[in-house]
């Protein structure tokens, strides 16, 4: 990462968000709604850069559409701060006209894409699609998307200049309804065909086409992201794939505010950075967090990963924030650090305090730890935990973030559906196109009572939310319970999307309906405590230390004999998220760079709810231990249960230079019993007390900081796998 002395000069960002979609209807009788988020995540990135980058303000072009006015259909922002059609191609070339040779350019845009019929028939065909970003104004008469050649061509010019350019896309081509009233899409599952102004601010039709020709091969469309061709001069973060959804959601339990998916776990990430940290290393992150909370949702990374993250290859930087006050003797939440909610904390955030002046930042230079128990917007208060043996923690000193913590409890709300409303209504609401029929509407009350009622059984790992606060606010929630058309249960995601291989159904009238619900619920919040652990610790010297990748496929192989070189294996459809055929083998490698020799274990989290060690096997072995600068490629052959037609396997790896038993975490399938391990803790660490934990019955801890566990060096990372049936 950039020095922030000698590059802050050189960093220019442009920053577009549009939350106000004025008045639009496509000729299918939809439209781009507004949105709750996309200004809001303009907001946190421009306060990220300029207190983590220390990037001067005249350094960053804005624009923004936000539905802040008395007219919500009007965007409150003077005309010539609107990202319209017309400023966004002025904003790309003033940033291009102003940075210089080398200098750092990172573009962010959140908003709705759109795909729209193609402007360009003599490259894309006559019945082809151009991907595009929606301007606020895209109702007008000479409304005009921002289209996937302009965009290929304003990169063009950039990287041409010698700019390092970041691009970061916080929107999806396709979108739908969803039931979840915490989310939205940024997309629409239409092809535009309204007739539109085609002539180009950017460059001539002659220009984009032989620019797009030469980015793309001369192929109508080799777009792995959707939105731009495969480049090693740039890199752009995408939110989802061509046929996925980007969603918006509420991730801040205690202030409801909204943000685009992409963008939350992007800026969480980036203040958990290390030094050295490079794009992969960012991607496997934020892949493994937005999928976790919405299985539809696959960022996508083009471009150079293996480059440092917003940096050159030698640079390097380390984020602090200063501590203000210092008041012990008066409050007990004693001290006051320079940051807040505008960065996107939350309470429970916890930062671990250095010396003034320090650069080592290694857990024995540590003087204590902080806990945000008081946020504010730029600046919280926070109760400190001094170490022992150190020198008392003073005005000056640095606060560096060490990991948000897990929370363990999964918030559940019930979703109610009224008899009186029509099909439209029920869209609008998000809650379902389908009615129900007549018995189960009278069905509800009672029903939902009985779950209300069973909770109090599971509520260590789950706690029912209501419907809305005193001011009509509705708390976020994890899980939402519904009940289907055929009287069964429907556990749905954040989106209201039921979750799949949700297997036997449970009737609401069977005998302990309510209690087997309940009982689900607990091993879902298990089963995504574990898949959302991580270790993000800045101090941990196993950043980046840790490869973790499928490399291809086979057929036909036998566990006996010597894992086949990599040019012998079949190519897999996509690297970072690949669909197999149930019975085929998929090679997973890992790679050690670490100076010291790691203990790996691999745990499948499948596609049924289980969690089990798939590598080593044996019950006995806990783990194999990978050499320094060495791997170890692993086949594995995975199925589907009975009656299942797909599903998505997570092949997470922890790496450790202790030797802790992951075993904790293990899960049997869903339509198993969870049973309460009792593994030997003898010579256990912090670290085995942490997956005890996640394994307790009743967890001890609401919230559990995985960097409070530091007395052992360990990382984790995840890859997906897609199975279908043969």
């Amino acid at each position: 990462m950039a020095d922030q002395t000698s590059s802050t000069p050189n960093f220019y960002a442009l920053l577009i968000g549009i939350d106000c979609y004025m008045p639009n209807q496509l000729p299918d009788g939809g439209y781009y709604k507004s949105l709750g988020g996309c200004v809001r995540d303009i907001t946190h990135v421009e306060a990220f850069l300029k207190e983590m980058w220390k990037i001067p303000e005249n350094h960053i072009l804005k624009l923004t559409a936000s539905t802040t006015g008395s007219d919500p259909t009007q965007p409150s922002e003077p005309p010539e701060l609107l990202p319209t059609y017309k400023n966004m191609v002025a904003k790309f070339q003033e940033l291009t006209a102003i940075a210089k040779k080398d200098d750092q350019v990172y573009i962010h845009y959140s908003g709705h894409g759109g795909r729209a019929k193609t402007n360009y028939p003599n490259i894309k065909g006559a019945n082809g699609i151009d991907e595009g970003l929606v301007p606020t104004d895209i109702g007008k008469p000479d409304g005009q998307y921002l289209r996937d050649l302009e965009l290929g061509q304003i990169l063009k010019e950039m990287v041409d200049k010698g700019l390092v350019v970041t691009l970061v896309l916080d929107s999806c081509h396709s979108g739908g309804s969803t039931r979840g009233d915490d989310s939205d899409i940024r997309g629409m599952d239409v092809v535009d065909t309204t007739p539109r102004p085609t002539e180009s601010l950017v460059a001539s039709a002659e220009e984009l086409a032989q620019t797009w020709q030469t980015l793309t091969g001369g192929s109508t469309r080799s777009l792995s992201s959707g939105w731009l061709p495969e480049s090693r001069d740039y890199v752009l973060l995408a939110a989802c794939r061509p046929t996925e959804s980007a969603y918006e959601s509420v991730f801040n339990q205690e202030t409801r505010e909204r943000n685009g998916a992409l963008t939350y776990w992007l800026l969480d990430s980036l203040r958990q950075l290390s030094s050295g940290l490079t794009y992969k290393d960012l991607h496997d992150r934020i892949n493994a967090k937005v999928n976790t909370q919405f299985p539809q949702q696959t960022p996508m990374l083009i471009g150079e990963g293996n480059r440092i993250v917003l940096g050159s290859e030698y640079a390097k930087i380390q984020y602090t924030v200063p501590v203000l006050q210092v008041d012990l003797a008066t409050n007990p939440n004693g001290i006051c650090i320079e940051t807040g909610q505008v960065a996107g904390l939350r309470k429970g955030a916890e930062f671990a305090i250095y010396p003034q002046g320090i650069r080592e930042f290694k857990p024995e230079n540590r003087l204590a730890v902080a806990t945000i128990t008081e946020l504010g917007a730029t600046q919280s208060w926070c109760e400190l935990k001094p170490l022992p043996g150190k020198e008392p923690v003073k005005q000056g000193d640095q606060a560096v973030l060490t990991s948000a913590s897990t929370n363990l409890v999964r918030k559940v709300r019930l979703l109610y559906l009224e008899e009186a409303q029509t099909e439209n209504e029920l869209l609008a609401d998000k809650l379902s196109a389908r009615k129900l029929p007549q018995e189960v509407y009278k069905l509800q009350e009672n029903v939902f009572q009985n779950v209300n009622n069973a909770l109090e059984v599971g509520k260590g790992w789950i706690e029912l939310v209501p419907d809305a606060d005193k001011d009509g606010k509705k708390e976020a929630a994890h899980y939402f319970v519904a009940i289907n058309k055929n009287g069964e249960y429907e556990i749905c995601d954040r989106t209201g999307t039921p979750f799949a291989n949700m297997r036997p159904p449970v009737k609401v009238g069977e005998k302990d309906a309510a209690a087997n619900l309940v009982k689900r619920l607990v091993h879902l919040a298990k089963y995504h405590a574990s898949e959302a652990l991580d270790n993000f610790d800045k101090s941990n010297p196993l950043i980046g230390k840790l490869t973790v990748e499928w490399i291809g496929k086979l057929k036909d192989y036998d566990p006996v004999d010597p894992i086949p070189p990599e040019s012998e294996l079949e190519p897999l459809d996509a690297a970072d998220n690949p669909t197999i055929t149930a019975g085929e083998w998929i090679f997973l490698r890992i790679r050690n760079d670490y100076s010291r020799e790691l203990n790996v274990a691999v745990l499948d989290l499948g596609s049924d709810w289980s969690i089990t060690q798939a590598y080593p096997q044996q019950e006995g072995n806990r783990f194999i231990t990978i050499d320094p600068q060495q791997q170890e490629i692993i086949p594995f052959r995975l199925s589907l249960a009975d009656g299942y037609e797909d599903g998505a396997d997570i092949a997470k790896v922890f790496a450790t230079v202790g030797s802790p038993n992951f075993r904790w975490l293990e899960l049997p399938p869903l339509d198993q019993p969870l049973a309460t391990k009792s593994i030997s803790t003898k010579g256990s660490d912090p670290l085995e007390d942490l997956l005890a934990a996640i394994n307790d019955e009743n967890p001890k801890e609401r919230k559990l900081n995985p960097a409070a566990y530091p007395s052992r060096e360990w990382t984790t990372k995840q890859v997906k796998v897609n199975v279908k049936k043969a």
